[in-house]
């Protein structure tokens, strides 16, 4: 047997990221070594997976310990980093489809009105769903380096599907324009826009994340007012090209002023590496992600509609949406702050179980004071859990492949996301309110916060802790 002995320079220099020095001899066998110090050479398999949950708790609570690479010197901050922030900010396409609310409750009374609320929320869904399916492959593409060309590819999707639907009048032809078409180019957006803050930020990534996130709620915000300032004056196809004009000089910025910075990896495993599902802390936190997905964006979808069944002036109930959109932008802000300083799960699973609260009492109010608090409760806390769905994927595997890893995370949940809403909307359909809707919501919503916390236990190996 052939024994590795290791020394190691106690001191470390004191220039920022020197490598420790580590000197490493090939000894020949010593035969007069007695059975017991052999024996005591070999090492428990428990010693072995307490040795790994020590070092994924280093990896959360000290990075800066971490091993370094040439291209680990973050900027977290400076000229290029702000600009490739404020360019992901700018690709509102999560806004516009956070918009959908509107949407929903203007065609279920005018151009689509025939048909039933849950075949109109099929188009909002598969906006949804596209949004995150696509992760799969823009993941992917990006740790191979490939950013600028699929946004512009994007970019000009977005605009093309916006003016599109300004021309629709058919149930199939909002399905293909706007379900489909807007949907699969906020999905090829939304992941590399959202991955490359990873190359820029570290430090502060939380921070970073959160404020990229508020795009989106002002996107989700002014959308919604746009659209109900215009369309009973100019209609409803010319308000869909003001809104493709505003995109235009959006996602114009954005394309400018979005780079890479780290170079391109080339991981093993091809595009779905099922592999990750082997980590059991990987699976559980997605089959949370799943139940969330399933309950979170009902709300948004209703919350007009069912003010309006309770009596509340169809002309306010337009701005339930764009109020709960600007509540989640200070969400999304403060829980990116705190999870820098406490953890990502930490922030989101209160909030989380926020929102499922408020899922359960929202069919219960009348009176707009009422839907107003439960607008506003409900964007703040959803807010926070949205603007820090991603940031735990980090922790369950290699940083080379986070990418795919996140990519392969977000597929998974446009599966859920295509489901939830068309859901809540049969059982609208089949009960006549929204009561059943809210409880089979907010249990899903629920649901998923005991999941999360479970993977957030496996991952620290304690209730207690940073993550």
């Amino acid at each position: 047997m052939v024994t590795v002995g290791v020394d190691v320079e106690d001191e470390r220099k004191s220039s920022k990221g020197s490598a420790v020095d580590v000197d490493v001899e090939l000894e020949k066998p010593d035969n007069s070594r007695s059975p017991a110090s052999k024996e005591s050479t070999l090492v428990e398999p428990k010693d072995l997976l307490e040795a790994e949950r020590e070092a994924t708790r280093a990896a959360i609570h000290d990075p800066e310990d971490a091993e370094k690479s040439p291209f680990d010197d973050y900027p977290d901050g400076g000229t290029r980093a702000w600009l490739c922030l404020m360019g992901s900010y700018f690709y509102q396409s999560f806004g516009f489809v956070n918009s959908w609310g509107v949407f929903q409750s203007y065609y279920q009374q005018t151009l689509l009105k025939d048909e039933s609320s849950s075949n109109i929320a099929w188009i909002g869904s598969v906006q949804y769903a596209l949004t995150f399916a696509p992760s799969l492959i823009t993941g992917r593409l990006f740790d191979l380096g490939y950013l600028r060309v699929p946004l512009f590819f994007a970019s000009c999707l977005m605009i093309v599907g916006t003016f599109l639907t300004a021309q629709c009048t058919k149930y199939w032809h909002f399905i293909l324009c706007q379900g489909i078409v807007i949907g699969i180019s906020s999905g090829l957006v939304f992941g590399p826009a959202t991955a490359v803050i990873s190359h820029w930020w570290k430090r502060r990534r939380g921070f970073a994340l959160g404020l990229l996130a508020c795009g989106s709620s002002i996107g989700g915000t002014s959308f919604p007012i746009i659209f109900q300032k215009l369309v009973f004056k100019i209609g409803f196809p010319w308000t869909m090209r003001v809104i493709g004009f505003i995109l235009i000089c959006t996602l114009a910025f954005a394309n400018l002023t979005l780079r890479r910075r780290l170079p391109p990896v080339n991981v093993s495993g091809g595009l779905f590496n099922l592999r990750a599902f082997r980590s059991p802390r990987y699976t559980v936190y997605t089959i949370a992600g799943c139940f969330s997905f399933l309950g979170l964006y009902t709300v948004l979808t209703y919350i007009n509609i069912s003010a309006v069944s309770n009596g509340v002036d169809e002309n306010f109930a337009f701005y339930l949406v764009s109020i709960a959109n600007a509540s989640s932008f200070f969400g999304r802000l403060g829980g990116g702050l705190l999870a820098d300083r406490i953890g990502a799960i930490n922030v989101m699973s209160p909030f989380t179980l926020v929102a499922g609260i408020m899922t359960y009492v929202w069919p219960y109010v009348s009176g707009k004071s009422n839907y107003i608090t439960i607008a506003v409760i409900y964007g703040f806390a959803s807010g926070a859990f949205v603007s820090l769905i991603s940031a735990p994927m980090i922790a369950f595997g290699e940083v080379s492949d986070v990418g795919r890893r996140t990519g392969l995370y977000f597929s998974v949940l446009a599966l859920a996301a295509v489901a939830g809403p068309p859901i809540s909307g049969a059982i609208n359909t089949a009960t006549g309110g929204f009561h059943q809707v809210g409880i089979f919501a907010g249990t899903m919503v629920v649901v998923s916060v005991v999941i999360m916390w479970i993977a957030r236990c496996m991952v620290l190996g304690s209730f207690w802790g940073k993550f």
